[in-house]
This record gives structure tokens, sequence and C-alpha cells, in this order.
């Protein structure tokens, strides 16, 4: 699209599902929804697959964690977990 930015991850409002979502976003939207409570990111690495025990193999899945949240997918929470929203 010539002159605007196209964003990967759509605002929630902006899209009609989470199909618009690329693959490994809807992975963890799945993971967290399962979860009944609050999730660490952590946990979710765990789930995907991660190396949790090394800090630095879950700072991109953190990122990815803390972008749903900002477009509205996800709910961070002040002690850094995460829910989702209904």
């Amino acid at each position: 699209m010539a002159g605007r930015a196209v964003l990967l991850i759509p605002h929630r409002g902006d899209a009609a599902d989470e199909g618009g979502l690329p693959g490994d976003y809807r992975k963890i939207l799945a993971i967290v929804r399962e979860v009944d409570g609050p999730v660490q990111v952590r946990a979710v690495g765990e789930r995907l697959g991660l190396d949790a025990s090394v800090h630095g193999k879950l700072e991109p899945l953190r990122a990815k964690m803390t972008k749903l949240g900002a477009r509205g997918w996800l709910h961070k929470r002040g002690d850094g977990r995460f829910t989702a929203r209904l």
C-alpha cells in the first residue's frame, strides 16, 4: 500500500476476528485463553516449547505478548502477567 503503514498485528477493533493475526500470535492467544486466570510469559513459553530457563529466549515472546496487549488482544496486568480480553 503506497504511503500507508500496514500493521502486522491489527488493533482488536479493526479486525473481524483473530484470523487476521499471524499464526504464532494466534497460538499465544489460544494458550492465554486456555489458562484459567493470569499467565506469566514463562508459562506460555513452556507451552510453546521454548527453553524457559534462559531468560533471553523469552524476550521475543514477551515482546509479542506486549504487542498483543497494546493492540487490545490481551490485557497486561501491573504484575507483568497477561489475561485474555473477552
